[in-house]
């Protein structure tokens, strides 16, 4: 079998996979993003998820793992991540047979198997990549502000408390943010909100849990709450056509495909927003909403990789996507 790993910041699902595209087996943990976890612990995340997949399936063979993981931005960590995966006592037996990278390739194949494309995830963070026939590729180090991102769903969190917060001391303008955030976490208050926050009591990965709060108010007619909304669609229209812009594919007729926890809520404005802004500098491109889950990207290259037919590949679509 072959097994495929997409893991993000908030859950990590992997999928086991027989030569001839049927499912056999699934599995699900937190999230494995090594820019969060360091890369022992990212790397203990999958131990876990293979010990459950071997552990179900023990007359079956790896022969091929293909994982992709957010935070794996830069070369240098892709390549400390691989070495450290290659001696896990999962790991393939053919040192080629093992294929790490960003999670992005797992959501651009998950959208579209086209040679010339855009993927655009905004899930807890936020990311983009390009990749053109030719074999250029675009891709961004996505290090949080320090690189100049904006945005995701943690960000989108701690934006919408930082105006709630605003608003209940009187440094801003009134929000229904303020009555809206607290109910997340079980809370009555901003105040108990920031308190907990602080203490620990509330982690601070959890403000991502704020997003369908803040789309809710944006969607009643807040506008602190759709000018937050609006922002995150200048961020991810721009991701888009600055990677169209750095491969010459502007005018091109390509898809962008887009996915992510924040994007697969299809809030309409966001949407509609993010379309809108993209048809101003590259009109010709196909939007591409991801619905099903990017491990169904991760197993389409994984069985690519391993050689699988067109009639695996389409089956593996079908199952993995279940």
């Amino acid at each position: 079998m072959v097994v495929a790993i997409d893991g993000g910041g908030s859950k990590t699902d992997a999928v086991a996979l027989t030569l001839a595209g049927e499912v056999v087996a699934r599995a699900r943990a937190g999230g494995s993003s090594p820019q969060n976890l360091g890369i022992e612990g990212a790397l203990g995340v999958l131990d876990g998820l293979m010990a459950d997949l071997l552990g179900r399936l023990p007359e079956m063979r790896v022969v091929r793992v293909q994982a992709y993981l957010s935070g794996l931005d830069l070369a240098e960590e892709v390549a400390a991540f691989r070495a450290a995966a290659a001696d896990a006592a999962w790991a393939p037996a053919d040192a080629s047979a093992l294929v790490v990278d960003n999670d992005l390739f797992a959501l651009l194949r998950a959208g579209t198997d086209e040679p010339d494309a855009v993927a655009v995830v905004c899930g807890t963070g936020i990311n983009a990549i390009g990749v053109r026939a030719d074999g250029a590729t675009v891709r961004f180090p996505a290090l949080g502000m320090i690189t100049g991102d904006w945005g995701g769903g943690w960000h989108l969190g701690e934006q919408a408390l930082w105006h709630a917060a605003r608003a209940v001391d009187g440094r801003g303008p009134s929000t229904a943010l303020t009555a809206a955030i607290p109910p997340v976490f079980g809370l009555s208050s901003i105040d108990e909100v920031i308190r907990a926050l602080h203490v620990g009591d509330v982690p601070s990965d959890a403000l991502s849990q704020i997003c369908p709060a803040l789309f809710a108010c944006a969607d009643a007619g807040d506008a602190v709450a759709q000018a937050l909304v609006d922002r995150q669609v200048e961020e991810i229209a721009v991701l888009a056509t600055t990677t169209l812009r750095r491969l010459g594919l502007l005018d091109a007729d390509v898809p962008v495909v887009l996915g992510g926890g924040v994007i697969a809520a299809g809030n309409g404005r966001l949407m509609d927003g993010v379309r809108s802004a993209l048809s101003v500098d590259a009109p010709h491109v196909r939007v591409v909403h991801v619905e099903s889950p990017p491990v169904v990207g991760a197993a389409l290259l994984a069985l690519a990789g391993a050689d699988a037919d067109a009639t695996a590949l389409a089956r593996a679509r079908d199952e993995s996507a279940r």
